[in-house]
């Protein structure tokens, strides 16, 4: 069982990265889906399918590289089910001056620190991308 099923997600996603693998099989869930969702969106990914049927349900992240570069160079989890993060709309923090995205968990669902600030909302951030 894991404790923390966004670290686990974004472990995996960091390992596969490395690795250089097409591919990462992701036991799924709605947050999951969502983070997903915003990671194709914003060009870290090149896309994703979910596999499986019923409980064992898997979400396939195919990763995205440049030539030889790596899209993602890096991952990090900031709120932890130990020690949660929040930010108001006013502190949510940048990711190398705006190159890299914050992901928060708002009261209208998953959204980057862009959509954050333009919607005037604050909320948990998950993770920093780059």
């Amino acid at each position: 069982m894991v404790n923390d099923p966004i670290a686990d997600m974004l472990t995996r996603i960091r390992n596969a990265n490395q690795q250089k693998h097409e591919e990462v099989s992701i036991p799924t869930s709605k947050t999951k889906v969502a983070l997903a969702e915003i990671l194709k969106n914003e060009g870290f990914i090149s896309g994703y399918r979910i596999e499986g049927e019923g409980v064992h349900k898997n979400i396939v992240i195919t990763l995205k590289y440049k030539g030889n570069e790596r899209v993602i160079t890096g991952l990090k989890r900031v709120s932890k089910p130990g020690l949660r993060q929040y930010a108001k709309v006013n502190e949510i923090p940048k990711v190398l001056n705006g190159l890299g995205i914050v992901i928060l968990s708002t009261s209208q669902g998953l959204m980057t620190d862009k959509e954050a600030r333009a919607k005037k909302i604050g909320g948990e951030v998950l993770a920093y991308i780059w």
